[in-house]
């Protein structure tokens, strides 16, 4: 089941009763033929309100990000989702035939580490749908 982040579980290596699910932060990176960006847009927007769970995308005509969080047992369920997502919404969304080119999925403790010395993604900030 995917969801939007926003409990407060430490997403960290707590004790094993807490282990049931976790949240994910997933970058997901697709990229192909370039298509309109107009229709590219409206594809992305079709797919977050589909899936309000996406947090932002970003788009050029030829690649686009997917950031959201995802709650899954662990990191292979989070990353088995992510790697579906595209495809299985394709159709639905009139997505471009584009191809993943890039996962990332780290815990929400990892992420937050990031954030905070600096080297990771800011908060995904406007919430959307964006050009780069």
């Amino acid at each position: 089941m995917t969801s939007v982040g926003t409990g407060d579980g430490d997403g960290g290596g707590g004790g094993e009763e807490h282990d049931a699910t976790r949240l994910w932060h997933v970058t997901l990176s697709v990229s192909g033929k370039p298509a309109p960006l107009s229709e590219v847009r409206r594809g992305l927007e079709q797919l977050a309100y589909d899936h309000p769970f996406l947090l932002t995308s970003r788009y050029a005509d030829d690649h686009a990000e997917i950031r959201y969080w995802e709650e899954a047992r662990d990191l292979h369920d989070a990353a088995a989702v992510a790697l579906r997502l595209w495809g299985e919404h394709r159709s639905s969304a009139k997505l471009p035939p584009w191809e993943i080119v890039g996962l990332e999925v780290i815990d929400r403790a990892t992420y937050h580490q990031r954030v905070a010395e600096g080297y990771g993604p800011p908060p995904a900030h406007p919430v959307g749908v964006h050009p780069y």
